[in-house]
Parts: structure tokens; C-alpha cells; sequence
């Protein structure tokens, strides 16, 4: 089937209580091992392509892995710009074909996020694509933006007065909310608590409203305990416990993006094959063990946003 947008997702998502896994993709093995997961899971899929993606691997090259991705599975998959900063680079993702794109200006000041977030919207909805925007700040570092100090995420959650005005203003299909969540692998010192409490006011205000969660990656213990066997350096590493994510779920969030746990994943199982196997020089050796990790940790995911099973729903 062709690409989809995730209005159908999202409205299926919300009314199920469950959220759709919105995937980051860089490379060959990355896609396989997420899609897979998908297929066999029969779970409908976004896959997010950064502006940093966009540069590494060229997308006329990921364009022609979606397009393998939709004629192997046959799923209902939305292609994703993640984390777009100009309004140039969000039309350039709408005329390339992508069905959704994100609009972030999330660290300018209210009235300038209105603004740019309506010139994306006119310009995507007048082409059949959706929009998602984002108001408050979350901590860690996405690409080039950075975020508050860990210590200082729960003072930058959503407010969820200026959410409400800023839905009614923009036009946009989505918002993505800070809630106490944080890019990256380091996202916080202590165990973090989500502001659940802004999640449900801001689903009172905007009754059926699709919500989405940045920064939901749980940094996998097993993934860093290996990294750091095989002679990585990854202290610290704290990530959003999934009890706390598989309760957001079942309230309005109903996209959850996934991007660090794949990048450990597959560097966990390339350091363990290389410490293992030093005189390996074939990819297909290294980055085989990567794409099985991704698949089977993505697969775990699903269960998680309770999006397994739910692909024949969103199609």
C-alpha cells in the first residue's frame, strides 16, 4: 500500500489507548531491523527522517528503502520529517513526498512559534500532509538543538493554557509536549517522574487531540552493560523507565519517538562482534547481529505502546 498519514493512526491510537513507535532512520540496517520488527508484530509504523539523516545518507536513497519497506509488508507506514527548523526544510520534505512533517521552533518565543507553525501548516495541509508541532523544552540534545540541563526539565514541561491556545492558533494535527522527558542517553541524574498531571490537563483541553512524546528512548541496561564490556565509555546513562511511557499511552499521547535505542543497539552488538571476533572484517558479520538486536529490541517496543496488532486497524 502507499505511504499513509497518521491522521487514521492517531485517531485509532487515541479512541485504543495505545501509541504508534515513530522510528529514526540512518541506514540499511536500521530500517530492515525496525520494519521487520513491524511486519512481524503486524504494527502500523512511522518512519522519521531527520534533517541530519536527510544529509547522511541522501534521500533518494531512504525514499527507495520506504518504497522496498511498503512493498514487502504491505503495512500502513507515514514517512516523517523529525524535528524540521525552517519552514524551507519542511517544504522541501512535503514536495519530496513525505506525508507528515514536524515543525519545531519550540525554543523561539510563543508568537514566533505561531507564526512559522502556521506558514507550515497552510503550505503541508494545502498538499494533503500533516503537521506536528512542539511547545515547551525538553532537555538532552536532538541533533542541533539542545535542550535544558536535566536539572532543569520539569521547570520547561507544557503549559497546558498556552498548548490549548497554541492548537487553536497553528492549525497543526499534533503536538508534541514536554513532560519531563529528555533527549539522548544521559537524559537525567535520578529516576525521572513524568508530568502526568500536564499530559491529562491538556488532554481535558484538547479532547482528542493526538499528543507525542519526545525523548521516550529507555536506554536498555542490557545494550549499555554490553557497550561498556567491549570497551565503550558510557557512565550515567539513564533513560524513561516504560512503566511510565505505557502509562502516557493510555491517555492522549499517541506517538512515541525512538531514536537512542536504536543507535545502542546496533553499536552494542558491533562493539561485542569485534571485541569477540577481532580478525572480522565483513559488514554483513557485524552489522547482521546489529539489525537482529534493533528488530527484536523494536519488536519489545510495540508491546510496550501496545501498538502490536494494531496495523489492519490504521489502514
Amino acid at each position: 500500500m502507499p505511504l499513509v498519514t497518521t491522521e487514521k493512526m492517531f485517531r485509532q491510537a487515541y479512541d485504543g489507548g495505545f501509541a504508534v513507535g515513530a522510528f529514526n532512520v540512518n541506514n540499511m540496517e536500521l530500517m530492515q531491523g525496525i520494519v521487520d520488527a513491524c511486519k512481524e508484530e503486524n504494527a502500523p509504523l512511522i518512519l522519521q527522517i531527520s534533517k541530519g539523516a536527510r544529509a547522511y545518507a541522501n534521500m533518494n536513497y531512504l525514499k527507495g528503502l520506504i518504497n522496498t519497506a511498503l512493498s514487502e509488508t504491505n503495512l500502513p507506514i507515514a514517512m516523517h520529517l523529525d524535528h524540521g527548523d525552517t519552514f524551507d526544510l519542511c517544504k522541501q520534505c512535503v514536495d519530496d513526498g513525505f506525508t507528515s512533517v514536524m515543525i519545531d521552533k519550540s525554543h523561539e518565543s510563543f508568537e514566533n512559534n505561531v507564526a512559522v507553525c502556521k506558514q507550515v501548516v497552510e503550505y503541508s495541509h494545502k498538499n494533503g500532509v500533516v503537521v506536528e508541532t512542539e511547545i515547551g523544552q525538553l532537555g538532552g540534545i536532538e541533533e542541533d538543538v539542545i535542550g535544558v540541563s536535566a536539572d532543569d526539565v520539569m521547570k520547561h514541561v507544557t503549559d497546558p493554557a498556552e498548548a490549548e491556545e497554541f492548537v487553536k492558533q497553528t492549525g497543526c494535527d499534533s503536538l508534541a509536549v514536554a513532560c519531563g522527558t529528555s533527549h539522548g542517553a544521559y537524559k537525567f541524574k535520578t529516576e525521572p517522574k513524568l508530568a502526568f498531571d500536564v499530559i491529562e490537563e491538556i488532554g481535558k483541553r484538547l479532547p482528542g487531540f493526538p499528543l507525542v512524546m519526545h525523548g521516550s528512548s529507555s536506554v536498555p541496561k542490557e545494550f549499555i552493560d554490553l557497550i561498556n564490556k567491549y570497551g565503550g565509555n558510557m557512565p550515567n546513562t539513564m533513560g524513561v523507565p516504560e512503566e511510565a511511557i505505557a502509562k502516557a499511552v493510555k491517555m492522549a499521547v499517541c506517538k512515541v519517538n525512538i531514536d537512542t535505542d536504536l543507535r545502542l543497539a546496533l553499536t552494542a552488538k558491533i562493539r561485542q562482534v569485534f571485541s569477540e571476533s577481532p580478525a572480522e572484517f565483513d559488514p554483513r558479520k557485524y552489522l547482521g547481529p546489529g539489525r537482529e538486536a534493533i528488530k527484536e529490541m523494536v519488536k519489545h517496543k510495540l508491546h510496550v505502546l501496545g501498538c502490536a496488532g494494531k496495523a489492519d486497524l490504521c489502514r
